[in-house]
């Protein structure tokens, strides 16, 4: 369908408008999704994920991903792997358009040597530094090479040798010859190959030269036909570069389409940053539910769904900002609350004795699923005379507007009973037990007289109940904005309680069912969902997000 059906419009949907009312690209419309891999995906590459294959899919057309893989140092199939299950775990399907940078290695090579015989790129061998320092400053042009005018025999002789591995690493690379006084540093004669002697996770041991980015990027886009080039703020300068490549090898262009990229408050999407709080440890690794990668978010039980509509919802803009993390959890909780099942888990447990109710009985009492789903159904849960409540929901001397148990107070177990709180037995001064009666006249909800109550607490039956740890989370960093502080290093604003383990909760019995990633809500806690790390000896369960929105007022407010 077209766009204009969708139900959000921006400037990269109206270039597309235009370009398919104008019948250009014979009216195809052909994205891509180009990771490098060398790294875990994370929350700012789902914003490009969910753009491009969104695009795609309005449009009736194509979307490919393919790996810009020309980089055999940093980059390796486990990287790979790990991108291609991202993007299938976010609902994307590239058919049967998987590509790599380094199926075009050939042709690439070709319009290479094309450039040299036409004295367009030359052989330089000045050090990475010597380069990098001749090609001055914004406000200073650079200078040309001593080795600019080889002459073309000397620089395709040369580029032969380097492709045969007679040069060590560094000791030469191939540039293009535009203009060492352009305005764009980008045009002053970039690099184009490298020597590099080290396998590829493709290509063996086949290649010892490889292009750099700027030279293999465009030329990936116009081979593979795509139409639109999709790209972050930050490749706008490097447009120029890419255009003078396609023109002067006279090959199809792509129209190239910049936009801001995704910053979230409260974290960080730099890779090198993400690594550091990997291999310093700071984490627990790259799937650590408090990182924003799409591994981690997984882990916390965010759904796939929730990150499509948070994309969608955030748009594109041309201008940098940083999106309140407080909003992608609106999303979280939005999908959760229409799709995750309700139990009931205790994390900080209370002991009560219910002195009226028959010793080694059992009740079952019957549990709508999920409010929202109808169709998700009903489960028994299990009541004994001794059952758990959270220890924050009793106060042996209730504060004002705390309605909660206290001596003497009725209030009601969810789905259960009317409890009334008898005695509190303590030992040094800690409150470990209490003594209750039910009124088992009230059993799943019934009041026979209308009386009142102003709470109703979550419970789960101690004989029944299930040990669990739980995992808390909070915000990876105590400040929005953690790279732009003015002192100190980014990890000196790392949150020292964005973890909590919580060891011998109490959870119902029905989450034995639930198997790793699952996602569900325990009652008047949040969402949660089952940590993979899970052993039938040792249930770990990791919080997704509180129940608590104030996004969702915020939003509200302006209705």
């Amino acid at each position: 369908m077209n766009s204009n059906n969708a139900s959000s419009h921006d400037f990269i949907r109206d270039i597309i408008d235009e370009d398919t009312k104008k019948n250009k690209y014979e009216g195809r419309v052909h994205t891509r999704f180009p990771p490098e891999p060398n790294g875990f995906l994370h929350i700012g590459h789902a914003k490009s994920i969910c753009l491009n294959f969104g695009i795609a899919e309005e449009y009736n057309g194509l979307c490919n991903l393919r790996f810009d893989d020309t980089n055999p140092v940093k980059e390796g199939n486990q990287y790979v792997r790990s991108i291609i299950e991202d993007v299938k775990w976010l609902g994307f399907d590239w058919e049967n358009r998987l590509f790599y940078g380094s199926d075009y290695f050939n042709q690439m090579y070709e319009y290479a040597v094309k450039l040299v015989k036409s004295g367009k790129a030359y052989v330089d061998d000045q050090t990475v530094e010597e380069i990098s320092k001749g090609r001055g400053t914004l406000l200073k042009s650079g200078i040309n090479s001593p080795y600019r005018d080889r002459s073309v025999e000397e620089n395709f002789d040369l580029l032969l040798k380097m492709k045969a591995g007679e040069f060590d690493d560094g000791e030469k690379v191939l540039r293009v010859k535009i203009d060492m006084s352009h305005p764009n540093m980008n045009m002053r004669d970039p690099v184009m190959y490298r020597i590099l002697h080290t396998p590829h996770h493709r290509t063996g041991d086949k290649w010892c030269i490889y292009p750099m980015y700027d030279w293999a990027h465009g030329l990936e886009d116009s081979i593979e036909g795509i139409t639109h080039s999709i790209c972050t703020l930050e490749f706008e300068n490097h447009r120029p570069l890419y255009d003078w490549f396609l023109k002067e090898l006279d090959i199809y262009k792509p129209q190239q389409i910049e936009f801001a990229r995704l910053n979230l408050t409260y974290t960080i999407m730099s890779k090198r940053m993400l690594l550091d709080l990997v291999q310093e440890k700071h984490v627990s690794g790259w799937d650590d539910p408090r990182m924003p990668t799409i591994r981690g978010m997984r882990r916390r039980g965010y759904s796939p769904t929730a990150i499509r509509n948070f994309c969608k919802r955030i748009g594109v803009a041309k201008v940098n900002s940083n999106i309140p993390i407080e909003f992608l959890e609106h999303y979280i909780r939005d999908d959760l609350n229409k799709t995750a099942p309700r139990f009931m888990g205790v994390l900080r447990p209370l002991k009560i004795v219910i002195e009226n109710f028959q010793e080694g009985k059992t009740d079952e009492m019957d549990v709508v699923n999920n409010p929202e789903d109808l169709d998700a159904g009903t489960r028994k849960v299990p009541f004994s005379k001794i059952i758990y409540i959270e220890q924050d929901d009793f106060m042996e001397n209730p504060l004002k507007k705390f309605y909660r148990l206290a001596p003497g107070r009725e209030v009601r177990l969810s789905n259960a009973y009317l409890i009334t709180c008898n005695e509190v037995i303590k030992e040094n001064e800690k409150v470990t037990e209490l003594i209750c009666t039910i009124d088992p006249a009230t059993r799943g909800g019934n009041v026979p007289n209308n009386r009142r109550v102003k709470s109703t607490l979550h419970w789960v039956s101690a004989i029944h109940a299930l040990d669990a740890e739980v995992h808390l989370y909070d915000k990876l960093f105590t400040v929005e904005n953690p790279t732009s502080q003015k002192e100190g290093d980014f990890k000196n604003y790392l949150n020292p309680d964005s973890l909590k383990i919580l060891k011998s909760c109490k959870v119902e019995p029905a989450i034995h069912n639930l198997k790793a990633f699952d996602r569900f809500q325990f009652l008047r806690k949040g969402y949660f969902c089952i940590d993979p790390d899970t052993t039938d000896e040792n249930l770990i369960i990791n919080q997704t997000v509180g129940l608590r929105d104030t996004w969702s007022r915020i939003l509200n407010r302006g209705k």
